[in-house]
């Protein structure tokens, strides 16, 4: 077990990494944001003026070696003038949703309140659900987005032949060293285990299985045990 003198010189090189990844990131500010660690979890703070730059310091953070997870407590605060009408927000996120090559528009439901977007209906794709929010983040005047979308596949996997072709797949996978992720297939909901060296590639190998044919939901039980040099 790690003496906490240990722990706090990982956290404050963890924090270093991440303030200088902020600084990095163009499309934020860094001096809007505030992080703290914590035996690897990355706490943000502050206030940005776009739901885009929360999104954007997030992905910014996970992206950091040894993070093992990250709280966005950052606050959005459009500027004055700046601000949009909710019907106008409602009509530029269907817009976006229309434009989006890989989103079925039609079968999503789109509801805007004081800036904050929800999103209801059904996908046979994670990468559809993926794509929506993807769309929907960028836009200005959008406060936050609550996903209400649901992943229903039009098939139903073979689960050992399907178990297999994922591991296949995270085998090919140059991002990934998944020798320690173990691979479940119970019906149509996959549950992953094991470990991996970071949030990036914790990430990477639900992505990879969200690909798999017929799958509904990913239950990603997967510790991340950061190499310390």
């Amino acid at each position: 077990m790690a003496s906490i003198s240990t722990i706090q010189r990982t956290d404050e090189h963890i924090r270093t990494a991440v303030l200088d990844e902020l600084d990095w990131e163009p499309r934020v500010r860094p001096h809007e944001i505030g992080v703290s660690v914590a035996e690897g979890v990355v706490t943000l703070t502050g206030r940005v003026d776009g739901y885009a730059k929360k999104w954007a310091a997030e992905r910014a953070a996970h992206r950091v070696a040894q993070v093992r997870a990250v709280a966005n407590d950052l606050a959005v605060h459009t500027a004055t003038g700046a601000e949009r009408t909710d019907p106008e927000i409602a009509a530029a996120v269907t817009h976006a949703l229309q434009w989006h090559a890989f989103v079925p528009v039609e079968q999503i439901d789109v509801t805007v309140s004081q800036g904050w977007v929800t999103l209801h209906g059904e996908v046979e794709w994670e990468y559809q659900r993926r794509a929506a929010q993807q769309a929907v983040a960028g836009l200005g005047g959008v406060r936050g987005v609550s996903d209400g979308l649901v992943v229903r596949p039009s098939v139903r996997p073979d689960g050992a032949v399907l178990a297999q072709r994922i591991v296949d797949a995270l085998a090919r996978n140059q991002a990934t060293q998944a020798e320690q992720v173990t691979v479940r297939v119970h019906g149509d909901t996959v549950l992953l285990g094991g470990l991996v060296h970071s949030m990036p590639e914790r990430a990477e190998v639900e992505r990879v299985v969200w690909s798999a044919p017929g799958i509904r939901e990913v239950q990603n039980h997967i510790a991340v045990a950061p190499v310390l040099g």
